[in-house]
C-alpha cells in the first residue's frame, strides 16, 4: 500500500490482496483501512472519493482481487480534532521523526468511544505544524493498554519513507511480554489473521485472514509464567495478543484474550494479589530501528519496561525464589 498526502486530505492507493477476491468493496476497505469506520468508507464510495481501477462502483460490489484502489479520505477537513496538553515522553527528535515511549492506557488515535484525551490530540499540542500531517504524523499503531516505543513522522518525506518502510518489513519493532505458561523454546508463529467469524471487535486466527507472522523467544522462565521477546515481521491488528493466544499461551492481563488467569500452586495471597491487580495485557515495545528517512542512517532506539510490568516480573522472580526453583 502507498499512501500520498496533501494539506488538506490524504490520498491512499493500494491493490486488493487476491485473498479478498469475493468480498464487498466496503467490506474489503474495513479491513485493509482500519483507521476509518466503514460508515464513513461507505459515505467516501457513495460520493465517488473511493475508484477501483478508475472506476466509481458501489460499496456491495465484489471484488476479484488485485483492483487498484484510490481513497480521497478529506480526513482534516471531515474531523475536528483539538490540540489538548498531554504529557509526552520524547525519546528522540529532530525535523523528521519524533520518537515517543506511549504509556499503557494512552489510546493512539480518535476513534467512537475516545473522541479525545489520544496521543494525537497530544501531539497537536505539542507540535501545531503536525496538523498538516495525515493522522497527525501517526503511521502505526499500539494497543490502548500496550505500552512502550512509537515513531511519529514529522515531515511528508518521513511519512512515505516510514510508511514504505512498514510494508517492506524494513522498520523493525520488537515487543516484551509476559505470557501465561512455561514455554520450553522459542519459535515462529506464521498463521493468518482476520476478523473473528462470530464476535466481529475480536481478531482470530482464521484461514481467509491476512498473512501474520511472529518471531518469539524465551528471555526467562518462572513457575507458571514466561517473559518472552517478541519481533513482528508484519503488523496486524492485535497480532501478538493473537499469536501467542492461539498457541496457548496467551498474555497475562489481557482481557480480551488472556483466558483464565493461572496461578502457581502454593504461591502466596500477595502473589495472587499482584497478578489480579494486573489488569492490562502485559505487552511493551522495548525497541524500533528503522532507516532514517533523510540520511538513509540506520538507527535504533530502546526503552525500558513499563513500571508496572518490571513489578509483575519482580513478584514473578520472588515466587520462583521463595519456591527454589532453579533458573532455566
Amino acid at each position: 500500500m502507498t499512501v500520498h498526502s496533501a494539506q488538506t486530505s490524504d490520498v491512499v492507493e493500494l491493490t486488493i490482496p487476491l485473498e479478498y477476491g469475493g468480498y464487498r468493496l466496503d467490506q474489503a476497505l474495513a479491513e485493509l483501512l482500519s483507521d476509518y469506520s466503514r460508515s464513513r468508507l461507505q459515505q467516501w464510495i457513495k460520493e465517488g472519493q473511493v475508484l477501483v481501477d478508475g472506476v466509481q462502483i458501489r460499496p456491495r460490489d465484489k471484488l476479484i482481487g488485485g483492483e487498484q484502489v484510490r481513497v480521497e479520505t478529506d480526513m482534516v477537513a471531515d474531523e475536528r480534532w483539538l490540540p489538548e496538553n498531554i504529557p509526552l515522553d520524547i525519546v528522540f527528535e529532530d525535523e523528521d521523526l519524533l520518537v515517543i515511549n506511549k504509556p499503557a492506557g494512552l489510546v493512539v488515535h480518535p476513534a467512537v468511544g475516545n473522541v479525545d484525551g489520544t496521543l494525537l490530540n497530544g501531539l497537536l499540542h505539542y507540535d501545531a505544524a503536525l496538523a498538516q500531517m495525515p493522522r497527525a504524523g501517526i503511521v502505526h499503531r499500539l494497543d490502548k493498554e500496550t505500552s512502550g516505543i512509537m515513531v511519529v513522522a514529522k515531515s511528508l518525506r518521513a511519512q512515505t519513507s516510514l510508511v514504505e518502510q512498514l510494508q517492506t518489513r524494513s522498520l523493525s519493532r520488537q515487543y516484551m511480554c509476559v505470557v501465561q505458561g512455561v514455554m520450553t523454546a522459542g519459535g515462529t508463529v506464521d498463521a493468518p489473521i482476520g476478523r473473528h467469524p462470530v464476535e466481529r471487535k475480536r481478531m482470530a486466527v482464521v484461514d481467509s485472514g491476512r498473512e501474520a507472522v511472529t518471531h518469539y523467544r524465551v528471555a526467562d522462565r518462572y513457575r507458571a509464567h514466561s517473559l518472552v521477546s517478541v519481533s513482528l515481521e508484519t503488523g496486524r491488528t492485535h497480532q501478538i495478543r493473537v499469536h501467542m493466544a492461539h498457541i496457548h499461551y496467551p498474555i497475562v492481563g489481557d482481557p480480551v484474550y488472556g483466558g483464565r488467569l493461572r496461578t502457581p500452586p502454593g504461591c502466596s495471597e500477595s502473589f495472587i494479589q499482584v497478578l489480579h491487580q494486573f489488569r492490562r495485557q502485559a505487552l511493551h515495545a522495548f525497541r524500533l530501528g528503522l532507516i532514517h528517512p533523510a540520511t538513509d542512517e540506520e538507527m535504533s532506539w530502546e526503552v525500558p519496561l513499563a513500571e508496572d510490568m518490571q513489578q509483575l516480573i519482580r513478584a514473578m522472580q520472588q515466587d520462583r525464589q521463595e519456591h527454589k526453583v532453579q533458573q532455566r
